[in-house]
């Protein structure tokens, strides 16, 4: 008889969640010990290998088989029926991960579909496993998941990939400083002993994140009480929107209030944007009044996740710099090359 999913993990799955924090935490912060892994720049995807055929199930729940028929071939020829995977479909360009790349088989055509799989094949890593052998294994602790997950994995082939792991925070802490340049966001950390828990921010996520210099030519909220920086870099020959802060507590609102003028003449945006053009990504497509200012140079801290014109995730501010002048702003190089 063959083994298929159980019936408890049919789609859509709930799959466990992260919260994020500033550290990588001890080794003996959670429970049976810290196990550290990259944090992969891609899309997280849960593979259910059945007896019928194989799907790939993105976080929300939306169906991805079709934009990734490599990895649904890899994982029927090399994963046996009754296995459930939870991972991350990504895209190499040479020795970085291409998140643009990958953006692009979201929006492609039937037809469109099979130039860019040849152009730009995808890669699944996983990190955890949640059925074998049509057996339920979300109540063993990770440990013995992950044993069981090295037993299924010890004769995959590219494009099928095991996450690296380990119980050494000194190593994790290398890969949080070196692993960027390739592409990686930063450090996941979980418990040995921990069950899986879907729907739950059971884990730890810690991003890599760089200061930048960049121009605020506008805020979201009154001048006196701005609720969030609107960022701009220039790109193209002019300035444009690359993503906003989030929420300015009170002290730093007052801080930057003190620095923002009306425009004084033509200014590069208009008073009112989409959401999408804050964060592509956003399902609301409603629009954002923008209280425009006239262009002033503020530090942020932001994440390495960058994608093709624009910041993925909200800026942090720091602080004002009244010192440089907008038009000494550039695009870091980073930035360019991502």
């Amino acid at each position: 008889m063959t083994e298929d999913v159980p019936p408890a993990l049919h789609p859509p799955v709930s799959l466990a969640l992260a919260k994020a924090v500033d550290a990588i935490s001890a080794e003996a912060a959670l429970p049976g010990g810290a196990r550290y892994e990259p944090k992969w720049d891609g899309y997280r995807a849960c593979a259910l290998v059945a007896a019928g055929g194989v799907s790939l199930y993105s976080r929300q729940g939306k169906d991805l088989s079709r934009n990734f028929p490599e990895l649904q071939e890899a994982l029927a020829g090399q994963v046996p029926p009754g296995c459930v995977l939870d991972g991350e479909a990504v895209v190499w360009a040479g020795n970085r991960l291409d998140f643009d790349a990958l953006q692009r088989r979201l929006v492609a055509s039937q037809a469109g579909l099979p130039a860019l799989v040849r152009e730009r094949p995808a890669s699944f890593v996983a990190f955890d496993l949640l059925a074998v052998a049509g057996h339920d294994i979300r109540d063993a602790p990770l440990e013995h998941r992950w044993e069981l997950l090295e037993q299924l994995a010890a004769d995959w082939v590219p494009p099928l990939n095991l996450s690296p792991i380990t119980r050494d925070r000194a190593l994790a802490l290398t890969w949080f400083e070196e692993l960027h340049h390739a592409g990686l966001e930063g450090v996941m950390v979980k418990g040995a002993g921990q069950a899986y828990q879907g729907g739950v921010r059971q884990w730890i996520k810690v991003k890599r994140r760089q200061s930048v210099d960049v121009v605020c030519a506008a805020v979201i909220g009154p001048m006196d009480r701005p609720q969030h920086v609107v960022a701009g870099l220039p790109m193209e020959g002019r300035l444009r929107i690359v993503g906003r802060s989030t929420v300015l507590p009170a002290k730093a609102s007052r801080e930057l209030a003190a620095y923002l003028r009306p425009p004084k003449g033509a200014h590069p945006w208009p008073e009112v944007i989409t959401e999408t053009t804050l964060n592509r990504f956003s399902k609301d497509k409603g629009p954002v009044a923008l209280t425009l200012v006239e262009p002033l140079v503020v530090e942020v801290s932001a994440d390495v996740a960058w994608t093709g014109n624009s910041f993925r995730h909200s800026v942090r501010y720091l602080r004002p710099r009244p010192e440089l002048s907008s038009a000494d702003v550039v695009l870091p190089d980073r930035l360019q090359s991502g």
